[in-house]
This record gives C-alpha cells, structure tokens and sequence, in this order.
C-alpha cells in the first residue's frame, strides 16, 4: 500500500492547476472527519479523498474520468477499495457505491465543492460557518450553478445523515484544514 507521501506526491504530479489542488484537499478533509466519525482508516480515507480527481486536469471526458486515474491507482498498488470508491464517485460510470467509503466520498465530493464557494462569498470565509448559509445558497439556482444539489442531497440520504447534519460535519472538517484550503487559520 502506498503511503499518504507517496499519495501526495502522485497528486502533485497529476493535479496542476490551484483550484483543483484545493478542491482535493477540500474533499480529502471531508474524507479525514468522517474517517473519524466513523473509526475507519484515517490515511486510506484522506487519499481516497485527495487522489479522487487526480486525472481530471488531462482527461475530462466522461470516458476517461476517473478511469485513466483508477487504471493508474491499480497499477501502482492502490487497495481496490479506494479504486471502488473513486469510481463510484461520479454518476457516469454507473458504478455502484456499495462501502461506506463509496458513500461517503459522494456526499462529500460536490458539497465540499459548493461549500468552498459559500465560504469564498463570505466575509469570513470558512470562519463561523454554519449549515443554514449553505442550505440558503443552495436554493440560489444561479449560485454555483455547476454544483449538483440532487448529489448533496442524495449523498447525505445515502448515510442516512440528516443533510444539516451532514453539512455540519463537511464544515468541521474544512475548517480544520482552512489553511491548506486557501482560507486564513482565524476565519
């Protein structure tokens, strides 16, 4: 098994561009809290986390993503249940999300997204968070508009977590990594 370093520097190799860089680590931090929450693997969750759009910068067509990336992560070592899990990740592959950490990493994906987007229109960024200004935005159609609500939504019913509840961990754990994710430590 490859080791969290060695995650890191396969997503550094792939994964060039800032936002994306962000959006990983966004979700890798989502992956770490309910790691926790759960008693799972902590390292497994966060690379699950951080390698899940690794081959998105260079092969973006629905018949690449995640596929190139899995195929690469297989031939590295990676345990099948973080291949299992990236493809479950996206609706496209038809993938079924049968482990909890399939699960999760699709609640987590687009609402770590849409939860940078909210904290980057505050003016206190991740800092004071709470799930009613997610849950307010989230009726903004206009407002992130490429964030699917349906996916948010049907990720926390997934868990069988209640969707504020589910926000409210997702915040946790972002606010915990403000920094890395582009946020000052005091917000």
């Amino acid at each position: 098994m490859p080791s969290y370093d060695d995650a890191l520097a396969l997503f550094e190799e792939w994964t060039l561009t800032s936002s994306l860089r962000q959006h990983a680590f966004a979700v890798e931090a989502a992956m770490e809290f309910y790691a926790q929450k759960f008693g799972e693997d902590v390292e497994l969750w966060r690379i699950t986390g951080l390698l899940h759009d690794m081959d998105y910068e260079k092969h973006q067509t629905l018949d690449e993503h995640p596929f190139v990336g899995v195929k690469v992560l297989r031939e590295l070592g990676y345990p099948e249940e973080v291949c299992d899990a990236i493809l479950g990740h996206a609706n496209h592959t038809g993938h079924p999300r049968t482990s909890l950490m399939a699960k999760t990493l699709f609640a987590v994906d687009e609402l770590a997204g849409f939860i940078t987007a909210v904290g980057y229109v505050r003016p206190t960024g991740l800092g004071g968070m709470k799930p009613k200004s997610v849950t307010k935005k989230m009726k903004a159609r206009a407002f992130a508009a490429a964030v699917s609500r349906d996916d948010i939504r049907n990720g926390a019913e997934d868990l069988g977590i209640e969707l504020a509840d589910h926000i409210a961990n997702v915040i946790a754990g972002m606010q915990a990594n403000a920094t890395r994710l582009g946020f000052s430590a005091s917000e």
